[in-house]
């Protein structure tokens, strides 16, 4: 039996073997990925009605605190540098009792 036109001897599709590789060039935002962020972030405004966003995540913190939490440690940066990106400098620590109401 011979091989159709534009196949290798596995019968694979030249053509198709030939763009094998090449997907979205290194540093292009998936398209489908953007859209959904998008529309989280519309969802997350419209449902903080007035107050937006924040009054949405604000909501959020309080009735469950532990997603919540989990959120902030991914949004927050990974290393916290000082002035000109320095280290932190600690000039002080105090502690004032507070007497609970």
């Amino acid at each position: 039996m011979e091989n159709p036109k534009n196949t290798d001897e596995r019968g694979k599709n030249q053509e198709f073997l030939a763009q094998a590789g090449k997907g979205r060039p290194k540093g292009v935002p998936n398209k489908t990925t953007a859209l959904l962020k998008d529309a989280i972030l519309l969802a997350a405004h419209k449902a903080g009605g007035e107050g937006g966003m924040v009054q949405y995540l604000t909501e959020q913190a309080e009735k469950n605190p532990g997603p919540f939490m989990s959120l902030l440690g991914k949004v927050l940066p990974m290393q916290i540098t000082g002035e000109d990106g320095g280290a932190i400098q600690i000039a002080k620590i105090e502690l004032i009792p507070v007497e609970p109401e």
